[in-house]
């Protein structure tokens, strides 16, 4: 398999694992809270990494913890805990659209951070992004009245954090290979994660009876080694092979999986939503047109 099929590959892995992580998330919160939802996944995820893939560690170099803390804090720490607050409050399908401004931010941080290039027609695409973000915002507000669309707030912070994690394994850990990476971020979030955990009461209330709490650890189980642990670190080797941008706009495909969930969930999406999600679409395709 050359470079560009696996690129592909690896981008329609992670569509369909992370775009089916919006309604798992969702099932979780059913027993356990935001912030517990958002400890577990990493302590899931950190034991699932040290336990498979130990020797990764040895490749990390003293040089490259820095930026390995920086892309722990910024891609997966704050993210994790920001998601899990939305979506108790906006359907998931709403969340895994607006989690497509990742590629603008992506471009932008890029440019101005990292000094990576910028087109005409990227800025356009910024634009149009934007607009169609602020009528699925407004329009949300509107037509779900009972849901509270200030939380979206919290997935345009996740999305910067995400952009700044991808310039940074392209440009600071390129020569790291993703496994590392990914271990290396979460052996640092292990004991952050359990300190979070502890302050919760989790530890208190926790019983192997409660049939609503072991469902939502069993959830929480499939987000942690599939979508966390195995997909974040397919998603820095697609970095490693690609770009920035091109790897960040995995986020065209998420919405069209997190969308599917949710309609058999009973969510329910308006016209005026579709549209401004297509919106977005587009402007994430002008951000990725190469010329």
């Amino acid at each position: 398999m050359n470079k560009q099929q696996q690129k592909w590959l690896y981008l329609i892995l992670l569509s369909l694992v992370w775009g089916s992580s919006f309604i798992l998330m969702k099932k979780a919160l059913l027993g356990v809270t935001p912030i517990q939802l958002g400890a577990l996944r990493m302590l899931f995820t950190a034991i699932f990494l040290l336990s498979v893939a130990p020797k990764s560690l040895k490749k990390i170099q003293k040089k490259h913890y820095k930026y390995i803390f920086y892309t722990s804090l910024t891609g997966t720490f704050i993210p994790g805990f920001l998601f899990a607050f939305a979506i108790t409050t906006i359907d998931s399908s709403i969340v895994s659209i607006l989690n497509s401004l990742t590629p603008f931010f992506t471009l932008i941080f890029g440019a101005i951070l990292f000094g990576f290039a910028f087109k005409r027609n990227q800025l356009l695409g910024i634009l149009i992004g934007l607009v169609g973000t602020l009528i699925l915002i407004l329009k949300g507000a509107e037509l779900n009245p009972n849901q509270n669309y200030w939380y979206a707030v919290l997935i345009i912070i996740a999305s910067f954090g995400y952009a700044l994690n991808a310039n940074m394994v392209k440009k600071y850990l390129y020569d790291l290979n993703a496994l590392s990476i990914v271990t290396g971020n979460f052996l640092l979030l292990l004991v952050p994660a359990f300190i979070v955990l502890f302050f919760t009461d989790f530890f208190t209330t926790f019983h192997f009876q409660n049939k609503v709490l072991m469902q939502s650890l069993g959830y929480l189980v499939i987000i942690s080694v599939v979508g966390t642990g195995i997909a974040k670190t397919i998603y820095n080797k697609l970095v490693h092979i690609s770009d920035p941008v091109f790897s960040s706009s995995v986020t065209y495909l998420i919405p069209l999986v997190a969308i599917f969930w949710g309609l058999l969930d009973g969510e329910k999406l308006s016209l005026i939503q579709i549209f401004s999600g297509v919106i977005i679409l587009v402007g994430v395709y002008l951000v990725n047109k190469k010329k």
